[in-house]
């Protein structure tokens, strides 16, 4: 019975909203065999596991302010997805705890957890200001950003020194977010001239960060050159060739006690058929990752109309296979 009521909500819901503007809806089924890890978090034993998602978007542009609304229904229950007002060049955004523009290292995996609840953001000639603030703690981020030709200038103020404390998240906030976070101003720089593209940036930290880039593009092979405040040196190579995608990238001249990283990854697509290979030795060492976060990930799939086949295996003996059906 709560099935049925859940699915005549959500019916009256749909056709409530597709009255008052448009209307779509968008859901996937999917059947898992195997376990994947996440970050640290390591994979549970091998297992069956189904997922049902339905998602009904609805958005109302018939006058000068724009809106747009989700509800996401799948088998944990329901939830709203973020809601979006517009009016000329102004954007208000709202998704409680999900605003990826603040995040925190999370202590169930040691991947960032995200916690922004709101952003305002200005976008005119050139120019692009973005505020996004977490109500609970009241931690923020501006950025802003100007183009003009060949040169790009951004300017970033961060401060998430309050989302979590003494190892303790604030009040309505993940409960995950355990780490401390910092206060920092970053400053950036992008010219492009000719096959050239050359970056810049650095904060102003008391221990500072810098990065400096040269990338130079010829035909479909793209060559990049980087260091940072380390003195840390890398040479990075991406090819394009049909179906091929391949790119690499090598560190040199670390800190003593950080290994030099070797990343190397490769996509094959052709037709309904997808090949992906990918390594990176700075996953491995002293912290074991696990999931699409491992030293070595390997996964193939195959499209047949709306079902899509995928099994992927990391080289910390994990692997999951699955059959998706999206409409």
């Amino acid at each position: 019975m709560k099935k049925v009521l859940l699915t005549t909500t959500a019916m009256a819901f749909a056709s409530s909203m597709a009255v008052a503007g448009d209307m779509s809806m968008s859901g996937a089924i999917k059947l898992t065999y195997g376990a994947f890890g996440t970050g640290t978090a390591a994979a549970g034993a091998d297992d069956f596991t189904s997922e049902a998602d339905l998602d009904i978007a609805a958005t109302s542009a018939s006058g000068n302010i724009s809106m747009s609304g989700t509800l996401e229904l799948d088998e944990s229950g329901t939830a709203a997805g973020p809601v979006t007002i517009s009016t000329g060049a102004l954007t208000f955004t709202y998704d409680n705890n999900d605003l990826g523009a603040l995040a925190l290292t999370g202590s169930g995996d040691g991947e960032d957890d995200n916690y922004g609840d709101y952003s305002v953001a200005f976008a005119a000639g050139g120019i692009g200001v973005t505020y996004t603030k977490d109500q609970d703690s009241s931690d923020n981020v501006m950025a802003v950003s100007y183009s003009a030709g060949a040169l790009s200038l951004s300017l970033t103020a961060l401060d998430e020194t309050a989302g979590s404390s003494g190892g303790v998240a604030a009040t309505g906030n993940p409960t995950t977010l355990t780490t401390a976070g910092i206060k920092k101003t970053t400053i950036g720089a992008t010219y492009v001239t000719g096959p050239y593209t050359i970056a810049l940036s650095g904060d102003d930290q008391a221990s500072q960060d810098w990065d400096a880039s040269v990338a130079m593009a010829s035909g479909d092979t793209t060559i990049t050159v980087a260091a940072d405040e380390t003195e840390m040196m890398s040479v990075g190579i991406a090819y394009t060739s049909g179906a091929m995608t391949l790119s690499a990238r090598q560190e040199f001249n670390n800190a003593p006690g950080t290994d030099d990283e070797t990343e190397f990854n490769i996509t094959y697509t052709d037709g309904a058929l997808t090949f992906g290979a990918g390594y990176d030795s700075g996953q491995g060492g002293a912290t074991t990752k696990y999931g699409d976060e491992a030293e070595l990930v390997i996964s193939a799939g195959y499209t047949d109309g709306d079902v899509t086949l995928a099994a992927k295996g990391t080289d910390q003996d994990e692997m999951e296979v699955s059959v998706t059906f999206s409409f």
